[in-house]
């Protein structure tokens, strides 16, 4: 949040803009302090922050101060809005990449178990086998195997193991099984009928590769999130078991911690990407909906009325404080259910 705030505050000082307050938290304040006319603070409530800009509140009448937030262009106004989400989506980059960097654990492509009546067993594969490619393309840790495995769903897979020591090639032609996906969608999927064992090792990379993947890991994870929050809009997704609220996050946070570095690192970068990509949604009062404002403005050649911006965002607001309770009742629900 604190990056986030910062992104709006920098921005707003570059292109000109007065900044009144920087606040982490909302509600009174328990520290304060003013500085150059602006007032940093802490709120007694810790669920979010805010910064607030010389003529933001459309209620109030303009004063023509060239700082103000309606004297700005459009161009202005909408970088200081995106900037927040913008630093975010980039803490989240770099920090997925320095856990590329010191090392991250993965399940390796030790099997573990065979599964009765499925391929594998039957092609005369082996619990301790060590899966080292499919179809020829190197497979380095569990996860890379059952994605590529899964997507086999045509004709034969070579499977090529290490057995102490020898390499050996197997042909399985792979069941095929109609499931559902984490997104509720009918998928096919692929499947030979074996298990991962509990090994693990750390797998490192260079200082550039290790931005590269986690370039391709932020891309992915930005897919896979908005790709599930539109199965929770058209109900694919029991919103109820998919949304975690402050207390959730709060409690996972604190798991990860004590889990080790890598995994704190992790999860911090996937909240901060998060916080990015849901702060662009074009819903007042988030930063999306004050863009969707500025895009209107441009077309219709005026702002929107004070009026209607004002009902747009309180009603924005009751949502989402709707939403955080929901989510925090299911916290809660969820501690008491352990």
């Amino acid at each position: 949040i604190i990056i986030h705030e910062l992104g709006h505050f920098l921005m707003a000082r570059k292109v000109g803009m007065k900044v009144e307050t920087f606040s982490i938290g909302f509600g009174p304040a328990l520290f304060s302090v003013k500085k150059d006319g602006i007032e940093y603070r802490i709120g007694a409530l810790p669920l979010g922050g805010y910064v607030k800009l010389l003529g933001e509140d459309p209620s109030e009448k303009s004063t023509g101060d060239k700082g103000e937030l309606s004297s700005q262009p459009v161009g202005n106004r909408f970088k200081v809005f995106v900037a927040g989400s913008a630093l975010n989506y980039l803490l989240g980059y770099v920090l997925l990449s320095v856990v590329f960097m010191i090392g991250y654990p993965v399940i390796t492509t030790k099997v573990g178990a065979l599964v009765e009546g499925y391929p594998a067993k039957k092609a005369g594969m082996q619990a301790g086998d060590r899966v080292l490619a499919i179809d020829g393309k190197a497979v380095g840790d569990w996860e890379t195997l059952t994605d590529i495995m899964h997507k086999k769903t045509e004709g034969d897979v070579k499977l090529t193991i290490d057995r102490g020591g020898k390499k050996l090639d197997l042909v399985i032609r792979p069941t095929v099984r109609e499931t559902k996906d984490v997104f509720g969608n009918k998928v096919r999927i692929a499947q030979v009928g074996i298990m991962n064992s509990d090994e693990r090792s750390v797998q490192k990379c260079s200082f550039f590769e290790s931005f590269v993947m986690g370039g391709k890991k932020l891309i992915n994870f930005t897919y896979m999130t908005y790709k599930g929050l539109w199965s929770l809009i058209t109900g694919k997704l029991p919103f109820k078991e998919n949304v975690m609220g402050p207390v959730g996050i709060f409690g996972t946070m604190n798991a990860a911690a004590k889990i080790g570095i890598v995994p704190f690192l992790l999860l911090t970068a996937l909240i901060s990407a998060i916080l990015g990509m849901f702060n662009v949604l074009p819903v007042p009062p988030l930063d999306g909906g004050l863009i969707l404002f500025l895009g209107i403005e441009k077309l219709m050649g005026r702002p929107l009325s004070g009026k209607v911006q004002e009902i747009a965002m309180q009603a924005g607001w009751a949502f989402f404080i709707a939403l955080m309770l929901f989510a925090t009742y299911g916290d809660i629900f969820r501690m008491i259910g352990k």
